[in-house]
């Protein structure tokens, strides 16, 4: 028989439960014992909903971020946590967020907080992780605390369960020495600490723990190599089965590598990778190994085309027989919860979707079918080929005016009339702006009064004009506060935007949304991808501005510059739930294509300085180097299209957040944007080290405000920040602004800190 199993399922719950009890407990709002509860509550329903399966998850769910919980339970803490008081969630969410709960730190007396853990992007993911920090001296202690009593919870439910964690490997490769030492120096040290913590899973009757290693589908040199071998050959000792599994991608190099560790079975990703891998590890395979296959994709949220996956899987399982294994290509973490929650959602496109719970019921039937024939699910199967064969045929999906659009783009679409030099001196002029002008990335605080007054729109509460008036006196009052401040360049603060995404594909054809397809971003932070499933360009046959309006009004308030916000067509695209029956290109080039229209709508309503922010641009990168060229190629042509059809005066901004980009820095100049935003606060200034090689030619602004924590940077903090990026770029190309936009933090403590940032900004134009 073959087995069905689960690589880890969505924590936050069907209706973002664990988002609310966090930031209640966060305000002192609910106790820890609430917040712990709560936990318990979503891991025993998320248990019963897999129940089915023949090997189900624990440890997948967490109160922040996986990777944050295997630095706990290796007892790997920063050494500036480490003379707190509390207990360890206290020091988790100092970690993760630069404090715990307001009742917490008043009674440790850690009122200032400290230094959150740097953030960064799962692998090609939009999940975030708390990125380990090592040294030389690193040390590691076992705590598996968490582990062990989620795994006993999972016993009294009756769960079969499997442990999951993050393997040596993987954890020592996702985190950054803070030193010049060399990580690989640390296996021989945290081997032992996952040595003993095999000792204890089996020694709670545990059979197979699943050891996620997903840098195996990257680029690895002979010393990472090596290093596999090293952690498996001493942990293989261990009275466990382990499970190696690798997702996002294709082992190609790295086949005979991992097929050869010595493990008990090995999972590969078959619809991210490559079925051409699969057939190739099984003659690679040693005969007793099994082979675990993800066949339902656990990033996109399509129907699976289950007939197609059984044609494929049925003679792999008549070959393997009981060492054949199926699940989802990887966690289920990137998709929501249940689509069955979804009662608005067009009925057309709902019936071509499957959600996490729906997935696992994919699962089930393949398992099912593989098991007893494909009679026993014969009702199952024609109802998912009739749902795949109505998409191919709707008429909703192609336009051929957008086709024809996209046919007839030229590289001169891309093209800025003149060079970064000659406009610099063009918007100089006309801008007047001082030395480090001081701007931020775009939103402000999405307060109480604008989610009610959102709600009661959709709800129809409220009339078009009423909710218009109630949007324009946000913007009014962000305004205001712009000019109190005495920031240079300003923005309307977004009120009006649900999402950087969402607002823009709800005025997009090619789009719909759900309610509650809700994924994790980051600890509480939640985002619900629109889903693209048709041929994308603005409404009313692409004469319909989505900005425009919001714009000019907040213009009229001032005499300073504002800036037009705009989400990039890269990150639309990678931030969205994307079609899959076409090349993710065609439909950034669509996207692009409707952006465009946009900006030349703005410069024509005579916005002078547009934002076209691109936060995502290194998310959508392939795992492997080799393959970026190709990516990057048509991502980079994507935001030309989109930006340069402006005049020369007109400046340009682009942002992009929370990403590793250094070794991208030739692509990101060749944007060819005037002033790129970009986040360094978090990473104390390191993201710049690129600058020491590179003579990036345009301006940037480091971002000094580490918007993702409640802390609030002092003036001295941000001029330090400042002058060390003055080491690397001329001072009269510098900007001062935040890392990413203010939406999720409250007014004070926004007004507070961007305080300090211009009055640091005074400060160094002393010094120029």
């Amino acid at each position: 028989m073959t087995t069905i199993h689960n690589l880890g399922f969505p924590r936050i719950g069907a209706q973002r439960e664990l988002k609310f009890a966090l930031e209640s407990y966060w305000k002192g709002e609910s106790s820890r014992d609430a917040l712990q509860q709560l936990g318990a509550e979503l891991r025993a329903r998320h248990w019963a909903d897999q129940q089915g399966l023949d090997l189900v998850p624990v440890g997948d769910f967490s109160f922040y971020d996986q990777v944050l919980d295997t630095s706990f339970t290796l007892g790997h803490l920063p050494e500036r946590v480490q003379g707190f008081h509390g207990d360890a969630l206290d020091n988790y969410f100092r970690v993760a967020r630069g404090r715990s709960a307001k009742g917490g730190e008043e009674h440790s007396g850690c009122c200032g907080g400290v230094a959150a853990g740097e953030m960064t992007k799962w692998f090609d993911t939009n999940y975030h992780y708390i990125v380990p920090e090592f040294t030389a001296a690193t040390q590691f202690k076992l705590d598996a605390s968490r582990l062990l009593a989620q795994l006993a919870e999972a016993k009294a439910q009756g769960v079969q369960s499997k442990p999951v964690l993050i393997g040596p490997v993987t954890y020592l490769a996702i985190g950054k020495a803070k030193d010049d030492s060399n990580k690989l120096a640390l296996l021989e040290r945290i081997l032992p600490v996952y040595a003993e913590l095999l000792e204890q899973l089996a020694a709670q009757g545990v059979e197979w723990v699943q050891m996620d290693e997903p840098i195996l589908v990257t680029e690895l040199d002979a010393d990472w190599q090596h290093a596999f071998n090293l952690a498996y050959h001493q942990l293989k000792s261990a009275k466990i089965k382990i499970l190696v599994a690798t997702y996002f991608g294709q082992l190609l190099d790295n086949k005979h590598l991992a097929a050869n560790l010595p493990v008990a079975g090995l999972h590969v990703d078959a619809v991210n990778g490559s079925r051409d891998d699969v057939q190739q590890l099984i003659g690679l395979l040693p005969g007793h190994k099994v082979l675990s296959v993800g066949v339902i994709s656990g990033r996109n949220i399509w129907k699976s085309d289950l007939v197609a996956v059984l044609d494929w899987i049925e003679p792999l399982a008549d070959r393997l027989g009981e060492r054949l294994w199926i699940a989802p290509s990887c966690s289920l973490l990137h998709v929501p919860v249940d689509l069955n929650s979804e009662q608005k959602l067009d009925a057309e496109v709902k019936s071509w979707l499957a959600f996490a719970l729906q997935k696992l019921e994919e699962l089930r039937v393949l398992g099912k079918a593989l098991t007893q024939g494909r009679d026993a699910v014969r009702n199952e199967l024609a109802a998912n080929a009739a749902a795949l064969a109505a998409r191919r045929a709707s008429p909703r999906v192609h336009n051929p005016a957008v086709r024809a659009a996209v046919a007839q783009i030229t590289a001169k679409l891309g093209q800025r009339q003149q060079p970064y030099s000659v406009r610099a001196a063009k918007q100089a002029a006309l801008l007047k702006l001082p030395a480090f002008p001081t701007t931020t990335i775009g939103s402000f605080p999405q307060t109480a009064e604008i989610r009610q007054a959102r709600s009661a729109f959709k709800a129809g509460r409220l009339d078009a004009a009423g909710y218009q008036a109630a949007m324009r006196a946000e913007i009014a009052r962000s305004v205001r506060e712009q000019e109190a401040l005495g920031l240079d360049v300003l923005v309307h603060g977004e009120a009006e935007r649900n999402d950087m995404v969402e607002y823009f594909g709800e005025q997009l054809d090619g789009y719909v949304f759900s309610q509650f397809g809700w994924v994790q971003s980051y600890g509480s932070r939640c985002v619900k991808p629109p889903i693209l499933f048709g041929d994308i360009s603005r409404q009313n046959h692409g004469t319909k501005a989505m900005t425009v309006e919001w714009t000019t009004y907040a213009q009229s308030l001032t005499d300073k510059p504002m800036k037009g916000m705009l989400t990039g067509p890269v990150t639309i695209l990678n931030w969205s739930f994307v079609r899959d029956d076409q090349p993710r290109s065609l439909s950034c080039y669509q996207l692009a294509l409707a952006m465009r229209q946009e900006v030349l709508d703005l410069e024509k309503a005579g916005v002078q300085v547009i934002q076209i922010d691109e936060a995502a641009l290194r998310e959508g990168l392939p795992l492997r180097k080799s393959q970026w060229k190709t990516y990057l190629d048509w991502a980079v042509e994507a935001f030309r299209i989109t930006a340069n059809g402006v005049q020369d005066a007109t400046q340009i901004h682009t942002h992009m957040c929370y990403s590793e980009f250094n070794d991208i820095i030739a692509s990101i100049a060749d944007m060819d944007a005037d002033v790129i935003t970009i986040e360094t606060s978090r990473s104390d200034m390191e993201l710049l080290a690129a600058f020491e090689h590179f003579q990036y030619p345009n301006e940037i602004g480091p971002g000094v405000y580490d918007i993702h924590s409640p802390n609030i940077p002092s003036e001295a903090h941000i001029v330090n920040l400042m002058r060390k990026a003055a080491e690397r770029i001329p001072a009269q190309r510098l900007w001062v602004n935040p890392d990413c936009g203010l939406k999720t933090r409250q007014w004070p403590e926004v007004v507070a800190a961007l305080t300090h940032m211009v009055a640091a900004a005074k400060t160094l134009r002393q010094s120029v």
